[in-house]
Order: structure tokens, then sequence, then C-alpha cells
């Protein structure tokens, strides 16, 4: 079985550095409720259409975000697959320092 590409080492780590600036995560926050467009985010956000053209530039790129144009409008929501990615790679983490755990008890 071939591996989607969202789960090559370049997408989790943008994903991650998506995932480390306040503005990205308030916007992340934002469209946790639903769909919005640039404008509402621009004030929801308090934040100029260019700085926030920026940070949904690093999301649309870590695939957190999609995006799709309605008249001249953008609107985004969350890419939750990507979500999914971000979080296995983490939990992969916490079963192997359960493993390592149980092998270190396991010696005594």
């Amino acid at each position: 079985m071939q591996t989607p590409i969202a789960t090559v080492p370049h997408f989790i780590a943008a994903g991650f550095h998506a995932l480390s600036d306040p503005i990205r995560i308030n916007v992340l926050e934002l469209l946790r409720q639903r769909e919005l467009c640039v404008c509402d985010l621009c004030e929801a956000l308090g934040v100029s259409q260019s700085k926030l053209s920026f940070h949904l530039k690093t999301l649309k790129e870590a695939s957190l975000v999609n995006s799709r144009h309605e008249g001249r409008w953008i609107y985004y929501s969350l890419n939750l697959p990507q979500f999914t990615v971000l979080e296995q790679y983490l939990a992969d983490y916490r079963n192997l320092g359960q493993i390592l755990s149980a092998r270190c008890c396991d010696n005594s």
C-alpha cells in the first residue's frame, strides 16, 4: 500500500510549523466552527488581508486548510484528514514510550 503524500516527513514538519504561530492557531480555532471567507477571518482576527494571506498560505502548504473560490471570495475550511496524520504521528511516539517503559520494568 502506498503512503499518502500528506505523511511524507516534509508535510509532517510543515504541519507542526504551521501550528507554531498564534495567528494561525486562531485561524484554525475559528475554522473549527465553520467555513469562513478571508474577509470574515480578517475581521475576527483584527489583521490585514495581506498579513492573513501569509498565514493562510502557510496553513495551505501544510494541508491543514482547504480553500474554494466563490465569486471574488475565497472560503477556507479545515482539512481534518491532515490533522489525523499529525495526531497519528504523535500517537506513535506515545505508544513507543509505553513500549520502552514496559521493557524497562520487565528487566528488573
